[in-house]
Parts: structure tokens; sequence; C-alpha cells
């Protein structure tokens, strides 16, 4: 983020958390991108007196399901705002014990499964970002000190530090012989959202970090005997109201303090540094027009 920027704050929020975020008062602004619509209006609202723009990732209505989201029209739009940090949410299944429904997690790492998603922004030039660390340790950071700060009004929540994330394709859930592999592989919680939204954002220099919301055990572990399917879904969808509630509190209490955003720079902010490999000389001068918004900065010398 260049010097002297001021920090603008995205949340985008999956199942749960994203119908809470849906009925916050503030304008509503429309976007058109080169990749179509975004999920939905992006709404401008205020908490703590901190202009924060909200979309939900499913669109009004949870009308998408996780292969079919516009990842690249929602963080386009989000860019045009220009949006820094992305504080992204999502429902997951626990892959560990010690993880429990309703829970939090500032997820670390991930591993992608998704194969039917356009996951670049950049088809007609060779742009290869580092994805090494893909959530913005500035923002993990910034996350886990509002935990510490707000103890006593976050009170039981429990939040993990870290947490590898498996990003399955869908719609479907896994089978139990999958579940079982994903938790060999190192895996503690598996979801369907956070890829390629992750790449996408490090493609436009946003920092991004992702709180993960886990609303049951995945199928790794048996439910109790006995237990009836409809009493099964009330449970889970207890366990994400509980954790989206959670996730809101802890957004909140971040956004009272936004000293260590201004003080650290995120490594996103200059992604595409060493990262556009094409020869810029060579590239359509009218594709980089259409990614201005992304990449012209690079282009400006």
């Amino acid at each position: 983020m260049p010097d002297g920027e001021v920090v603008k704050i995205a949340i985008i929020g999956g199942s749960g958390l994203g119908d809470a975020l849906g009925g916050e008062i503030g304008d509503t602004k429309t976007f058109e991108t080169p990749f179509g619509a975004p999920s939905s209006p992006v709404v401008l609202a205020k908490w703590h007196d901190i202009e924060i723009a909200l979309l939900q990732r499913h669109g009004t209505g949870h009308i998408y399901n996780p292969s079919n989201i516009p990842y690249r029209a929602n963080i386009h739009a989000l860019k045009q705002l220009g949006i820094t940090h992305i504080i992204a949410s999502g429902a997951t299944g626990s892959l560990r014990e010690n993880i429990s429904p309703g829970d939090l997690v500032i997820v670390d790492q991930v591993i992608d499964k998704t194969s039917k998603r356009a996951n670049t922004f950049y088809e007609d030039a060779a742009v290869h970002v580092e994805l090494a660390e893909p959530f913005c340790p500035v923002m993990r950071k910034w996350l886990l000190q509002a935990v510490e700060q707000s103890r006593d009004h976050l009170g039981n929540i429990t939040v993990h530090d870290g947490g590898t994330y498996v990003c399955m394709e869908g719609p479907g859930f896994s089978t139990k012989a999958e579940s079982q592999m994903h938790r060999q592989w190192g895996g503690d919680l598996i979801g369907m959202t956070c890829m390629p939204e992750a790449k996408l954002a490090r493609e436009a220099e946003i920092a991004y970090a992702l709180l993960a919301l886990p609303t049951d055990y995945d199928c790794w572990k048996p439910h109790p005997g006995g237990i009836k399917a409809p009493d099964l879904l009330a449970e889970i969808l207890g366990n994400l109201r509980q954790a989206s509630s959670n996730g809101i509190e802890l957004i909140k209490a971040a956004l009272t303090n936004l000293s260590t955003l201004y003080a650290e720079p995120s490594p996103a902010h200059n992604a595409l540094s060493m990262a556009i490999w094409s020869d810029k000389s060579e590239i359509d001068p009218a594709e980089i027009q259409r990614l201005n918004v992304l990449w012209g900065r690079h282009f400006s010398d």
C-alpha cells in the first residue's frame, strides 16, 4: 500500500455472516466489471466510525453455489472501490477434535482442491504471484491482537491461531474416506469458498485474511447414535449462528484499532512487482487497459 494511502476494509460474508452483514444499514453500490457483475451489491457502512464495504459472497438469498460464485467480479469490484484489506468469512467443517463448532479460526494455510473455477485475472499474460503465505500475516496479527485486547468483551469465544483450510470443489460434501484423507494431509478445516478468492485478492494486490466459522465435525467423526436428520441440521444451523455472531464480535473489536494495518505494510500490496513475467511491451495494450484497475500502476513507467 503506497505511503499516505488510507486503509479501506471490505468484509466478504459467507454462509451465516453474509446474512447478518446484509442487514447492515448503508448506501448500496452496484458494479460492472470485465468479469460481469459481483455476487451482490456492495453495502457501504460504518462500524465504530470506520467505513467498510460489505459483500455477500453467495449473493442476496444465497443463490450462488460455491463453484458458480463470480469470484473475479467480486474482487475486481472491491478493487474499483479502492479496498486495501479484505476480511473474509466462511462456514467450514472441522477436521480436528479441538476445533469445536462455534469456535473461530484465523486461517494461515490452504490446500486447493478446486478444479472448475477461473482462478486468475491474467489469462493473456504470464503472471505468477507468490502464494506461500496465502493469508496476509499483518492482518492475521491484527486480528489476534484484537482477541487479546478485547478478551473481556469477547467473553469465552475460542479463537484458534492458524489452521489449514482444505478447499474442495463441492457442492456435495466429502465422503468419509475423503474426510479421513483430508485429516491425513494435515487439514484442520474443510470448506468450499476460500479459493480462488484468496489467490485473486493477491493478484489484485489486496491484503486478505480468512476467519473460518466451524459448524460441525464433517463426516470423519460419527454423529451421536439416534439423532434425527432434522435435529442434526438444526444443530448445525445453530452452530453457524453462534460462529457468525462470534465472528462479527471479533471483527468489530478489530475495527476499533487499525494502527497495526497502518504501521506494517502488507506483502500483498506489492504482489505484482515481480510477478509479471511477460515482456510488458508484448502484452496487448487493450488487455492492459481492460485490467487497468488491477495492474495499471505497473505499466506506468
